[in-house]
């Protein structure tokens, strides 16, 4: 068998993630590879997580970067945080609401959950009155629910949980560097997310932040956290300078230096105010087709943009109809939602007007041709409207 030359098609990635890399990003990785102990490597550990720190807007010293996806970072968290027999109240509103129950359960956490409908948000009263019975030691939510494009508001659900004398453990996989997130002024505990959404890196990293409650924990668990490879006190050493804990990815880490660079350069007030006023034009471009945003108004995210399939469209058809003529990749629903929603991603790199002028384009030519009724030109009519109003 002949192996040829990696030649991967150019993609525009507007699912839930992987977006589109940063060319300065592609750059920094194709630099040379230091050894993960080479004093020059650990000087930019320590840029990088000065920079995660800005990022979420906060000044927690316990701020690192866990080596994996996002649920790398759920679990390092949760296995940190949690012994067993520990009281654990989630909020779940979709997909990711249950792998942080899944997750702390595994951990030999004693869970209470609080559901509601996947394309609802939680309300804050619900989860007072599940505190108050439960008598959680940790809170844990999702604060942008990637299956269902439900953004949940923090700071009422925080004061609840510091009622309770209770760790709020937040999932920003979705909202980092896309959504507004301040850790230090809404009073999260821990934080984690990924580097491949709104951060605009590669996927590979999850930033982790904990606050110095969190910390108290961790230092003070009567057992040992059952990971050593996901032990944040552990990993804490190592980005701090005080020993060996694995062999950290030097292309992942510059990946995420350079990513976090351009984070800092665009400044966060800005950066949020893009992607609102791209996911927001790319809404009302749909809206004007005749489709049907799935989640809520006020609970919609600005990142990730759930729309719910047309009568008569077929749904993988449109979106491999997409792929293959447009090199444009969309997300699909899962669980309760597959088949019912698209989910469309413009997060970090492709938060940019041109890149939803094209892909309304492009959907509004696949619909017509698969015989779904829309007026011409009225999607990007109104995208364009909302980008210059």
């Amino acid at each position: 068998m002949e192996i040829t030359e990696l030649r991967p098609p150019e993609r525009l990635l507007l699912g839930p993630g992987p977006a589109n890399v940063h060319p300065r990003v592609l750059r920094a990785m194709s630099t040379p590879v230091l050894g993960h102990l080479d004093p020059q490597f650990l000087a930019f550990l320590g840029e990088v997580a000065e920079l995660l720190r800005g990022a979420y807007a906060t000044r927690n010293e316990w701020t690192m970067a866990v080596s994996g996806s996002g649920s790398a970072g759920m679990e390092a968290v949760a296995a940190s945080l949690v012994e067993p027999g520990d009281r654990v109240l989630v909020c779940v509103a979709g997909y990711f609401g249950h792998r942080m129950e899944e997750v702390f359960r595994r951990c030999g956490a004693d869970v209470t959950t609080v559901e509601v409908p996947w394309g609802e948000a939680v309300d804050p009263q619900d989860v007072r009155r599940a505190a108050d019975e439960a008598r959680p030691q940790v809170v844990a939510i999702v604060h942008a629910e990637t299956s269902t494009g439900v953004l949940q508001p923090l700071e009422e659900i925080a004061r609840i949980a510091h009622e309770h004398e209770a760790l709020l453990v937040v999932d920003a996989v979705t909202s980092l560097g896309g959504v507004e997130l301040r850790v230090d002024a809404v009073g999260l505990d821990a934080a984690y997310a990924c580097t491949q959404k709104c951060i605009g890196g590669p996927p590979g990293m999850s930033p982790v932040t904990l606050g110095e409650a969190a910390v108290r924990k961790v230092r003070t668990r009567k057992h040992p956290i059952q990971s050593y490879y996901l032990d944040l006190g552990l990993l804490y050493g190592y980005w701090s300078g005080n020993g060996y804990h694995h062999t950290v990815s030097a292309s992942m880490i510059y990946a995420l230096r350079e990513a976090l660079r351009i984070v800092h350069e665009e400044g966060l007030e800005a950066r949020w105010a893009r992607h609102v006023r791209v996911g927001r034009a790319l809404q009302a471009g749909l809206e004007a087709m005749g489709l049907t945003l799935f989640a809520p108004e006020p609970y919609r995210l600005p990142v990730l943009t759930t729309v719910c399939v047309p009568e008569g469209a077929d749904d993988d058809r449109v979106r491999a109809r997409l792929l293959e003529e447009f090199d444009i990749e969309i997300g699909a629903g899962f669980g309760p939602l597959r088949g019912r929603i698209w989910r469309i991603g413009t997060m970090g790199y492709n938060a940019q007007p041109r890149t939803i002028l094209y892909f309304l384009a492009a959907l509004e030519a696949v619909l017509r041709s698969e015989g779904i009724r829309l007026a011409a030109g009225t999607g990007l009519s109104a995208a364009i409207a909302a980008l210059t109003a």
